[in-house]
């Protein structure tokens, strides 16, 4: 078998990794190369090093569906320190000000502030953050002393929740968009209580309709046969991820016209009607994602393939 083939035959669909602290995002995609023996693989959303939890990483042919797949809304179990703010807004950057001399908050209050960012809301990305402004990161930027932009964006936040208060630490629960800065957060909550405070621990608990619970860590990873390194519950097959589109059921001959990247026409499912992405499937498989264009004034259309997953 040639190197290519074996490249097109490896395994294809979403492997759930949970990071843990120290690696990057970028270190965990390598490791993972390794595991399944296949460069074709990638992230849906990074977390910071110091973060852990789950990363949603899309192998082989699944890569194609990595644009689907990054919006999905994030829930996060975090603790943040109060007393000192940062400039990283996290445990890693440096002293910023005095500390306060109380640190302790009060618990209502705390409540109090973590209500008032549940909703759509303006955020600035933090400084030292990989944002990009004219082609520079902010981080980049803030090293050299330089000024960094203010650019907030539209972010959503559906929970911001106190799990516990210990002294000067307090425990949450936040689920948000995609995008949102968890440091950033807290951040704004330590200036609210006039407190200040930084964020000292990150975990991510859920993207979209993927849990931590089904996750495997690469130490777990590396411990399984090769063979049983692609299996449930860390391992989803490309024709069961769980996109939001309706399904449309092909023929095998209709199958085979799609996957050449041609139209074939189908009768239209009442819940298929009007939606922007359709799932394309033969039996099992997840053959293609495409649209519809209506033929006529009946329950015929076309059935274009835009996204071809099967070769």
């Amino acid at each position: 078998m040639t190197a290519r083939n074996a490249t097109q035959n490896g395994p294809s669909g979403l492997l759930l990794v949970d990071k843990p602290e120290a690696m990057t995002s970028h270190d965990v995609v390598d490791s993972v190369r390794r595991l399944l023996g296949t460069r074709r693989v990638g992230h849906t959303g990074t977390l910071d090093p110091a973060a852990t939890g789950l990363l949603v990483l899309c192998v082989g042919r699944a890569g194609r569906l990595q644009s689907f797949l990054t919006s999905y809304d994030k829930a996060y179990e975090g603790t943040m320190r109060f007393g000192v703010e940062t400039d990283t807004y996290d445990r890693d950057g440096k002293p910023v000000g005095e500390p306060h001399p109380d640190p302790r908050p009060d618990p209502s209050a705390l409540r109090s502030a973590l209500s008032r960012y549940v909703g759509e809301l303006q955020q600035a990305p933090p400084p030292f953050s990989a944002k990009k402004f004219e082609g520079r990161k902010f981080y980049e930027l803030a090293r050299r002393g330089e000024a960094v932009p203010h650019l907030p964006k539209k972010v959503r936040v559906s929970r911001f929740d106190l799990l516990s208060v210990d002294g000067a630490e307090a425990s949450f629960a936040v689920a948000c968009s995609s995008g949102t800065y968890i440091r950033s957060l807290v951040h704004d909550v330590g200036k609210d209580l006039g407190l200040g405070a930084h964020l000292v621990g990150l975990r991510r608990t859920s993207v979209g309709p993927f849990a931590i619970g089904a996750a495997r860590t690469l130490a777990a990873l590396d411990a399984l046969p090769p063979a049983e390194r692609t299996t449930p519950p860390s391992w989803i097959p490309l024709g069961l991820v769980p996109l939001p589109f309706p399904a449309i059921p092909l023929l095998p001959g209709e199958a085979a016209k799609v996957k050449k990247g041609h139209g074939v026409p189908v009768r239209v499912p009442a819940e298929a009607s009007g939606a922007p992405w359709v799932r394309l499937v033969s039996g099992e498989d997840l053959v293609a994602l495409g649209h519809l264009e209506p033929l006529g004034r009946g329950a015929l259309a076309l059935a274009r393939p835009k996204i071809v997953l099967l070769d």
